[in-house]
């Protein structure tokens, strides 16, 4: 009782408070990234990935079944126009979209004018491209592959890369179609993989997926096998760096540490659009 005698005799300051607008978070750079429902890995990795304080990540996600298989893949262009149109309505430096295998399935092109069609956004990055990227400025022309997926989806990387000039000369498959199973692949496992597949006669690795938990394995991979390791998370994450303007990051691997990425090389001449 007496508490409510107390406040009701709280005499409220007349008018709104004072206040002066300035910049909203993210004042260097403003980065967008649309993920899939059932992923549970990208953001996590990409706290790692964007420490900087001064940067912002605005991230939505775009339905998507647990399933993963080509007709899922591809259902996701459906949605994906609306789930960039979640992210605030700001000028973002790069928008990404945070899937390997849909922006192979779907295709960067038509990937890339739907975050368009949503977002305000001077560039657009997926990782399929980034991994693209990262393999010519690395000089990775024989490539070990490594994948969660079912054949039929890891057939489609392979087809990409390989139309980007990339030789896919080793395949490695976990060959799991559900989501919350490839989330759940224990980092130790992926590292084995890693280094298993990149033995031999092949100049570097590249692990798929940005639900799998990699980005703590790669330097140790790294260190196994005397080549670049590249993992879907860090090359996205590459891209949209590289689009902000923000320079290295060291002990995330060779790629984050090294040259920074270059959007004008971002996509081979037969993939762009005025080719």
């Amino acid at each position: 009782m007496e508490d409510d005698r107390a406040a009701a005799a709280v005499i409220p300051e007349t008018g709104p408070l004072p206040c002066r607008l300035g910049a909203p978070a993210g004042a260097r750079a403003a980065l967008g990234l649309v993920v899939l429902q059932t992923d549970e890995t990208i953001e996590a990795e990409f706290r790692r990935l964007l420490p900087e304080p001064d940067v912002a990540l605005h991230v939505s996600r775009v339905p998507m079944a647990a399933g993963v298989d080509l007709a899922s893949l591809a259902a996701m262009q459906g949605a994906l126009a609306a789930s960039a149109g979640l992210l605030p309505a700001r000028r973002f430096a790069a928008v990404g979209y945070g899937c390997t295998s849909g922006a192979t399935v779907i295709g960067p092109e038509r990937v890339a004018a739907l975050l368009h069609e949503g977002a305000r956004t001077a560039a657009t990055a997926t990782p399929i491209e980034a991994v693209i990227s990262a393999c010519h400025r690395h000089g990775i022309a024989r490539l070990a592959l490594v994948t969660p997926y079912l054949p039929e989806v890891s057939a489609r990387i392979v087809e990409r890369l390989e139309a980007a000039g990339i030789a896919v000369v080793r395949l490695a498959s976990f060959e799991q179609g559900d989501d919350p199973t490839v989330a759940r692949i224990a980092p130790a496992s992926i590292r084995d993989a890693l280094v298993a597949t990149g033995a031999g006669a092949v100049d570097g690795v590249f692990v798929s997926c940005t639900n799998l938990q990699t980005l703590g394995v790669i330097a140790e991979a790294e260190a196994a096998l005397g080549k670049p390791v590249i993992a879907s998370n860090a090359a996205l994450a590459w891209a949209l760096r590289g689009h902000a303007g923000l320079g290295p990051l060291t002990g995330l691997g060779r790629l984050m540490a090294g040259p920074a990425f270059r959007p004008d090389a971002a996509r081979p001449a037969r993939f762009r659009d005025d080719a």
